[in-house]
C-alpha cells in the first residue's frame, strides 16, 4: 500500500495561511533539502495549491534558474488535484481526483507505486488525517507568530493523537518535525 506524506510550512502559532508572506526569510539550504526530500512521483494537492504551483513552477522550469531542477521534478510528477469544480489543465501530468475524496484517496493508496506527497492543501490534509489516510505529517515550524490566518487544526472535532518520529532544528530556528498518527 502506498503512503501519503503531507508537508506544510507553519508558524509558531499554527498559521499555515499565505506562507509567501512570512516564510521566505527562513528559507535556506537546510529547508531546501527537506522540501526536496519530501518530493515523490505522485503529488496530491487541492485546487488552490495547484493554482499557486502552476502559476510559478512551469515558468521557473523554463527559465532554467537555480530551482529549475526542482521545478522539472515537480512538472514530471503525477499531479492529482482535489476539487469539486470541473478543471482543465495546462501543466503536464495533471489530473483531477473524481468523486468522493476519501474513496478516491483510498483507491489511490491501493494503486501500485511509491509514496504520495502533499504540500499545502490544509482542508484535504485535515480530512485525510481524520479519515486515517495520512501516514506522515511533516511540519516546518517557523519561529514567527503570524497572529492571523487559517490554522492547521480548526476548532471542534475529535482529538488527533500524533507521535513524533523525527525532529531537526535548522540554523534559522525553523523546526522540522515529522509526526505519524499515534499507533500507526
Amino acid at each position: 500500500m502506498r503512503t501519503i506524506t503531507a508537508s506544510l510550512f507553519i508558524s509558531l502559532d499554527g498559521v499555515i495561511d499565505e506562507p509567501a508572506e512570512w516564510h521566505f526569510p527562513y528559507f535556506n539550504e537546510e529547508m531546501g533539502a527537506a522540501v526536496t526530500e519530501g518530493m515523490a512521483d505522485t503529488v496530491l494537492v487541492g485546487r488552490k495549491t495547484y493554482d499557486s504551483f502552476v502559476g510559478a513552477w512551469p515558468e521557473r522550469e523554463a527559465a532554467g534558474g537555480e530551482d529549475a531542477d526542482f521545478a522539472k521534478t515537480l512538472g514530471d510528477a503525477r499531479k492529482i488535484v482535489v476539487s469539486r469544480q470541473s478543471l482543465e489543465f495546462t501543466w503536464r501530468n495533471s489530473e483531477q481526483l473524481r468523486g468522493d475524496l476519501i474513496e478516491g484517496v483510498t483507491a489511490l493508496k491501493n494503486e501500485p507505486g511509491g509514496r504520495i506527497a502533499m504540500s499545502g492543501s490544509v482542508s484535504v490534509v485535515r480530512q485525510l488525517l481524520a479519515a486515517g489516510l495520512l501516514d506522515e505529517l511533516h511540519l516546518l515550524v517557523h519561529p514567527i507568530a503570524v497572529r492571523k490566518g487559517e490554522r492547521l487544526f480548526d476548532e471542534g472535532g475529535d482529538a488527533i493523537p500524533l507521535e513524533l518520529v523525527k525532529s531537526q532544528t535548522f540554523t534559522t530556528g525553523v523546526l522540522s518535525l515529522v509526526y505519524k498518527p499515534e499507533g500507526a
